[in-house]
């Protein structure tokens, strides 16, 4: 129980990580255009 609630956590917050990366990289490739 407590592994398949970890893992979970874990690929949880890769999403959240990569979800924040692609937001910085947008708003900078939009401040680099506008």
């Amino acid at each position: 129980m407590s592994g398949a609630v970890g893992g979970f956590g874990s690929g949880f917050a890769l999403l959240v990580v990569l979800f924040i990366l692609l937001v910085i990289i947008g708003a900078s490739w939009g401040c680099c255009f506008y």
